[in-house]
């Protein structure tokens, strides 16, 4: 085993037995170890060999899921690259190579765990030993027909993927996949707990998805870097301070999530101490709390020590924090063990079904005013706009400008994304198939084009600063690299992004996807961000602000356009051509009392369909008209100045262009080399 997994073993060790005591303290307290049998059920109970393991095998998931993508994130992010090659072809360094490797071991723990969590879990509910269970055929089933045990063997699966492959990867971007595939792999059992059964399960499930994927970085983070016997001493500093800054937002957006949480589990602040769920949860703030202040000592003292070259110091302090973080971990098993106080407002099959009562019949009033929250929108539209109001504000700082037609842009397709996710439009829009494809064409077809001509991608290149280090990757390199990958290039294809936003229309609401994804929060997410996503694709290739694998020039843009849109209009004659209604039992159960017949409601949603494509329409037709005059305008001015240098015999008129492209590159290239010296950029 090499040294790094050694370090990683040594941090392991000490974060399992914090979190191993605060979980039998929260088990015993919560009362989740004692037996329960109900009187005239026919299960039994498990035993208290289940009873034990399944929190005990639970805790170490999530230590371990920890570990590895903290191990991965290390390698990946947190260590500068010290490998062979320049730039693209820059590899991992002995020490990230040994993160890699121990995040496979860490991985396979994980893979252990989840396994153990699973037959546990089938025990519990079955009421039966563990060992009748593993001998028979309840198994399978369990895996086959409920959410649990599909989930928790997706993290099985997924595990061993990334224990495998970790044993040999040695590329940044192959860290970085891992990286992402363990990320996906931390959601599956957190999403099917308390939170999926809750009456408000749109908030429930975001806000444990957001917690889920900050604590894992978090903790697995200052595991690893507190273990920093694998590193060389020049290398802690470096890969302190990244993860004193990731450390920073994953503070925010755990106690965000977490605060939503209990808002949605406990209504009422006097559960809180008033029963055995209130309780563990305060201990968990409370625990948040000395996290929070071991964080503001970080960034004052300890980092400080590392730079006058007193790691120690900083080791120590980081131990004990994880230790705090595992702790954290602990009473959260023990909190998932424990079931929240029972609603006290009467729970109705459309409540559950939606998440909330049945809105009451619309009204273009109540569409604009009858505001819902959706957490997961809610959250990306603020990362968007206040992401990209920093980079402008941070251009401005150094002297730069950047376009206000752009930023007008940019927060127009902002607001309309708010507008559609946050107003009486997403109250409606599950039980009304109109108000649906409403949001559906906003977010497709509208939204995407605002976002698209702000041109994020080119003020992004523009605003992040280059790493200190040559041939190392910071966020603007790994922008870079994301661009000039064959994945862009395939994905970015005129021919690609066109068949995803037309085709996949047709795929979803002519087949059982639509139906699936409306009766799962999660499902609903994906089908949204997928609109989002493929228009966006689409009109990044057709108006082309921001760099693209593909540049087209303007006539084809305008053939492509008129050639696409009609597609959409097909689309709606076809909805309103049906003569059964789309995901009939999801819209049955759903029914509004006072709307109209399902099927009506429907070809009116194949109405709005119809029509709406001349709204992009004109508006892509205006921006490219503007493209193509100012662009026309640049190429006439370059030909001046070339016509001019040659009346004046200063050089061939060929070579005008290289020069201005040398000049340009000279001078980028001066400003990157003074943030390297840290000096200002001009």
């Amino acid at each position: 085993m090499s040294e790094g997994s050694r370090g990683v073993g040594r941090a392991a060790a000490i974060a399992a037995a914090a979190a191993l005591t605060v979980l039998v303290a929260g088990l015993v307290l919560g009362g989740s170890v004692n037996e329960q049998v109900v009187p005239g059920l026919a299960l039994g109970d498990a035993g208290a060999v289940t009873r034990w393991g399944l929190p005990v095998s639970r805790a170490v998931a999530h230590l371990a899921s920890a570990l590895t993508v903290g191990a991965l994130l290390a390698a990946a992010a947190l260590l500068p690259l010290t490998g062979g090659g320049r730039g693209r072809d820059a590899g991992l360094g002995p020490d990230a190579i040994g993160y890699v490797r121990a995040a496979s071991w860490c991985a396979a723990a994980w893979a252990a765990a989840a396994a153990a969590t699973l037959v546990f879990t089938v025990a519990d509910l079955l009421g039966k030993p563990v060992g009748e269970v593993v001998t028979g055929n309840e198994l399978s089933g369990y895996v086959g027909t409920l959410p649990q045990g599909t989930a928790m063997m997706i993290v099985v699966l997924l595990a061993v993927v990334v224990a495998l492959l970790a044993r040999t990867t040695e590329s940044p971007a192959g860290a970085l996949g891992l990286l992402a595939l363990a990320g996906i792999a931390l959601l599956p059992p957190s999403l099917t707990g308390h939170a999926a059964s809750e009456g408000n399960h749109a908030v429930a499930v975001t806000a444990v998805a957001l917690h889920v994927a900050a604590v894992a970085p978090w903790v697995g983070g200052l595991a690893l870097t507190g273990a920093h016997a694998l590193l060389r001493r020049d290398r802690l500093p470096v890969m302190a301070e990244r993860f004193s800054r990731m450390a920073l937002w994953c503070f925010v957006i755990v106690g965000a999530s977490g605060i939503a949480n209990v808002i949605v589990q406990l209504p009422d602040p006097a559960e809180l101490v008033g029963t055995e769920y209130g309780r563990l949860a305060l201990g968990k703030i409370v625990l948040f709390a000395v996290l929070g202040w071991f964080g503001w000592w970080h960034r004052g003292r300890t980092l400080t020590d590392l730079a006058d070259g007193r790691p120690r110091a900083f080791a120590r302090f980081a131990t004990a924090e994880a230790a705090v973080m595992a702790a954290a971990t602990g009473l959260a098993v023990a909190l998932a063990r424990t079931g929240p106080p029972p609603p006290t407002e009467s729970e109705t099959a459309v409540r559950a079904l939606l998440g909330f009562d049945m809105p009451p019949p619309v009204t273009p009033g109540r569409l604009a005013s009858l505001w819902t929250f959706d957490l997961f929108f809610a959250v990306l539209a603020l990362a968007l706009g206040g992401l990209y109001l920093a980079a402008v504000v941070r251009l401005r700082r150094r002297g730069d400008s950047w376009s206000l037609v752009r930023t007008a842009f940019w927060f127009t397709g902002v607001l309309s994304l708010v507008i559609v996710t946050q107003t009486g439009v997403a109250r409606y829009a599950p039980v009304l198939f109109s108000v649906h494809m409403a949001q559906h064409m906003v977010l497709n077809m509208l939204t995407p084009i605002f976002l698209v001509v702000g041109a994020p991608l080119t003020l992004a290149l523009r605003a992040l600063k280059p790493v200190r280090v040559r041939g190392d990757r910071g966020p603007r390199e790994w922008l870079t690299a994301a661009l000039h990958s064959r994945y862009a290039a395939f994905m970015g294809h005129p021919a690609i992004a066109t068949i995803l936003f037309v085709a996949s229309t047709f795929v979803l609401y002519f087949t059982s996807l639509f139906e699936a994804a409306m009766r799962n929060h999660l499902g609903h997410i994906a089908m949204t961000v997928h609109f989002l996503a493929a228009g966006g694709l689409f009109f990044w290739v057709l108006l082309g602000v921001d760099p693209a694998p593909h540049r087209l020039p303007y006539p084809a843009r305008l053939l492509l356009l008129f050639v696409t849109m009609p597609f959409h209009a097909f689309f709606g004659i076809a909805i309103m051509n049906l003569g059964e209604p789309l995901a009939a039992g999801w819209y049955t159960a759903v029914d509004p009392p006072w709307g109209t017949t399902i099927l009506k409601d429907q070809h009116t949603g194949g109405a709005l369909a119809w029509g709406f494509g001349e709204i992009p329409t004109f508006i892509v037709l205006l921006v490219l008209a503007f493209q193509w005059y100012f662009d026309d305008r640049r190429r006439a001015r370059r030909l001046d100045r070339r016509a001019d240098r040659a009346a004046r015999g200063e050089g061939r008129p060929e070579d005008d262009d290289l020069a201005v492209y040398n000049a340009r590159l000279a001078k980028l290239a001066e400003r990157d080399a003074r943030e390297r010296r840290g000096g200002p950029r001009s």
